[in-house]
């Protein structure tokens, strides 16, 4: 939102009608990358139906409503946890191999 967007929605008292991603992670106290996390786990619903790829938008007055209702914040905040904790699962379960130390009698050696 530009410098003029918000002086003039604060002469009109009124919040925007819609939030960016971003926007809806400042008013829920989140991360912007946690925005497709609860829009996955059905917590958040973008207004209309955007492509996959493209920008979503929310009901500012959904979200809102949404920061203001503790059992609410309280699953948003266990779909993050869930979320990161599956993923750091994910990630501890890729076992990586090192790679042994060639031993002095190789059979790879060609004798000189």
């Amino acid at each position: 939102m530009t410098d003029d967007q918000r002086k003039f929605l604060s002469l009109l008292a009124q919040p925007p009608a819609r939030f960016t991603a971003e926007q809806a992670a400042w008013a829920l106290n989140c991360q912007g990358h946690d925005i497709p996390v609860l829009v996955a786990a059905r917590l958040l619903k973008p207004l209309g139906n955007p492509q996959a790829n493209g920008t979503k938008y929310f009901s500012a007055a959904e979200v809102r409503e949404h920061a203001q209702d503790r059992a609410w914040l309280t699953r948003m905040t266990n779909a993050i946890y869930d979320h990161w904790r599956q993923g750091n699962r994910r990630q501890s379960n890729h076992v990586r191999h090192p790679v042994a130390p060639r031993s002095e009698s190789s059979p790879l050696e060609v004798a000189a």
